[in-house]
């Protein structure tokens, strides 16, 4: 994608060093957009963002109110304010339910559903008063289907979209969007640790026969972050998952 669909708009992107978050950043500065990126390590997410040609990076625990309400205060002294929110930060492991850890599911809870509750509140007020914003949350095909193994991935992801369709009912009237985007299994790296036969169980049950890449997934949030086409689009979840789920 090469344009200006996000000229003038001034983007957060919360795991935006890696993965689906970075393909994200990508898209939009090639789309006229001025990125922040933030990320758990600090340094790692300045040298992405200076990769990417993003306007900084913000170093945040998205699970801990305190960095969350420090790093939007740093992003919005970097960006003027903040258009759009995009909460890609998130947190994979395995066990089955009976073998995990409460501290385990915790974690998991806390970064990947927990956190886009911190961010959202954190950005959304400031939204609300410009009566213009969008917000994008990255879910998972997982949170409909369900998956052995990921019990505590999967409720989180779950959460993250009955999240995103309250939210999307109270500030819609304010001017400010709010979507999912529900992504099938992406190769990234938080499926790096999986065995290669639970690999090729997933593909195997894929309609395309393939896992897609982060690329593929970025011009989904394009279009919600406020290119033609996107202004219809309130509490929605879209799925680019390879026909894993076809709801």
């Amino acid at each position: 994608m090469t344009g200006q669909a996000l000229a003038g708009q001034r983007a957060l992107v919360t795991g935006g060093a890696a993965g689906i978050g970075r393909a994200i950043v990508e898209a939009f500065i090639a789309e006229g957009a001025r990125v922040v990126v933030l990320g758990r390590d600090a340094a790692e997410t300045r040298a992405a963002a200076e990769v990417l040609g993003a306007v900084g990076g913000v170093g945040a625990d998205v699970s801990d109110e305190t960095q969350v309400r420090e790093a939007v205060i740093e992003a919005e002294q970097l960006l003027g304010h903040v258009d759009v929110l995009v909460n890609s930060a998130g947190l994979l492991t395995q066990s089955a339910l009976v073998d995990m850890s409460l501290a385990q599911w915790r974690e998991t809870i806390d970064v990947d559903l927990t956190g886009v509750f911190l961010m959202c509140r954190a950005v959304v007020p400031g939204m609300v008063a410009r009566r213009h914003g969008r917000v994008i949350n990255i879910a998972s095909q997982l949170a409909i289907k369900g998956a052995p193994t990921l019990s505590h991935y999967t409720a989180a992801k779950a959460g993250v979209i009955g999240l995103t369709k309250s939210l999307a009912r109270e500030v819609a009237g304010e001017g400010v969007l709010v979507n999912a985007i529900a992504p099938g299994p992406i190769e990234t790296a938080l499926i790096g640790g999986f065995t290669s036969e639970f690999k090729s169980a997933v593909v195997a049950g894929l309609p395309l026969g393939r896992v897609g890449v982060p690329d593929e997934v970025a011009p989904t949030a394009v279009l919600l972050a406020g290119s033609p086409g996107g202004d219809l689009y309130v509490g929605q979840t879209l799925g680019p998952n390879s026909g894993d789920v076809m709801p």
